[in-house]
């Protein structure tokens, strides 16, 4: 029943659709009642046996509990489980502290308040669908493109430094084309040079370039006024000669699991998508604002947007699922290892209730006796941070790996997860050392 109620909130985090089917049940309930039995059996096998190797007279002198002496075996489980722990700790704390710097890393462009109406090339005249969006209250630009930073729409293509198409002076490149809009609106800055003019008919062969394409074509120092040749969309002609008339700083327009690609840049139609940069604060209002001049040009047609700050969070929704799940799977793995350690330590402080009672009688402190059953569990949980601690680390650096940009091991996470599971566990074993500390002695005492 926990397992049906629980599933959808299971789906909602992992990004699945499971469901329990009739067929499901009909394998699902049997396996589920073989397991309940291996476990059983398995968990009763080692307490059975090892009783029963007891001589009885010794189990009738009130002897059994010297038995139980070798802790070996409850050691290593104690250990196993705060390894475990102190492991998904580290990685949870890591994974939230990518997701923290990704979130804030300056990608070189500004996906806040944009909105991104798509599919625009269904109306008729998209150019005016931009300007009466632009004259709308609560606009501050407008610009026509499919090629967005957020976006999936990418132009690979090849870009030469001569006339001649040499593969060996070709740059392979993103060649984007944009409107005299689009930087303005996607507060990009410009390093070197200026913005397209739609009032300087030159413009129409001019490209602006990024600053690694301008690096990669050797135009670093002096980029402006520089030729590049592409090819034109009609085959067998020359190559079609461009001048650079600015550099825009670099910006993240692929996940930051990859470098900054070069991209070039060049002012044409595209009405893949309408990008409008909102200062408006009620935003439902100004959506449907914007939804009612698409209906005016488009009655027809379906009216479909996003925000860009959205549209860059789905590219890391891997992320997030795997920080959720490492999350939960922490707090279980903690809560887990709580429940055995406070088992433990009510089991050692009735193997040693006797003691505990002539230590107060000879004038022990409650702190010193809390001290004293504490003392060897915060040792275990210590080994457990020394093994945890390098493989977390090993298996955190290959997973940030992956990002070519990307916040390093910082050394406060260990030592928060460090000092998180020492604290977890004094607390639980804190409880049942301070109810023994603070028992009457007289009750422990009074059979000898």
């Amino acid at each position: 029943m926990a397992a049906w109620a629980l599933l959808p909130l299971f789906n909602q985090v992992s990004g699945k659709e499971l469901s329990i089917t009739t067929q499901t049940i009909l394998w699902l309930f049997p396996s589920l009642l073989v397991i309940i039995v291996v476990v059983g059996i398995l968990a009763g096998s080692y307490p059975a046996f090892y009783l029963s190797a007891f001589q009885p007279i010794s189990v009738l002198k009130g002897k059994i509990s010297t038995g139980f002496k070798g802790g070996n075996f409850r050691n290593f489980l104690v250990v196993f489980q705060f390894a475990i722990s102190i492991f998904l700790i580290i990685g949870t704390l890591v994974i939230y502290n990518q997701l923290n710097y990704i979130q804030h890393k300056d990608l070189g462009f500004d996906r806040t308040q944009v909105l991104v109406i798509k599919n625009v090339g269904v109306i008729e005249n998209a150019k005016t669908f931009k300007q009466e969006v632009k004259q709308l209250a609560g606009v501050a630009n407008a610009s026509l493109s499919g090629f967005l930073p957020t976006g999936v729409v990418r132009a690979p293509d090849g870009v030469f430094r001569n006339k001649t198409p040499d593969p060996k002076n070709a740059l392979f490149t993103e060649v984007w084309p944009i409107d005299e809009d689009y930087l303005n609106t996607m507060g990009m800055g410009i390093s070197k040079g200026r913005n397209f003019s739609n009032q300087l008919s030159t413009d129409s062969s001019a490209v602006i370039i990024n600053e690694t394409a301008a690096r990669m074509l050797g135009f670093a120092n002096n980029p402006l006024d520089k030729k590049i040749y592409r090819p034109t969309e009609v085959p067998n002609q020359p190559l079609k000669e461009y001048h650079v008339i600015g550099v825009v700083k670099d910006f993240n327009f692929s996940s930051l699991r990859d470098n900054i690609s070069p991209v070039v840049m060049f002012l044409a139609n595209d009405n893949g998508a309408l990008s409008i940069k909102i200062k408006a604060k009620n935003l439902p209002a100004f959506v449907t604002q914007v939804e009612h001049k698409w209906n005016q040009l488009s009655p027809n047609q379906h009216f479909e947007y996003s925000f860009m700050d959205d549209d860059f969070n789905t590219a890391y929704r891997t992320e997030h699922r795997t920080g959720k799940l490492f999350l939960i799977f922490t707090t279980l793995a903690v809560v887990i290892a709580c429940l055995g350690l406070f088992s433990l330590a009510a089991y050692a402080a009735e193997q040693r209730n006797k003691e505990i009672g002539i230590r107060k009688v000879l004038g022990a402190s409650v702190s010193a006796i809390v001290a004293m059953l504490s003392k060897d569990f915060i040792k275990l949980v210590l080994i457990s941070f020394v093994i945890a601690a390098p493989l977390a680390w090993l298996v955190m650096y290959k997973w940030l790996q992956g990002f070519a940009y990307r916040q390093n091991i910082q050394w406060w996470v260990v030592a928060v997860a460090g000092a998180g599971a020492l604290v977890i566990a004094f607390i639980t074993i804190s409880t049942q050392s301070f109810k023994a500390a603070v028992a009457n002695p007289a009750e422990s005492l009074k059979g000898e």
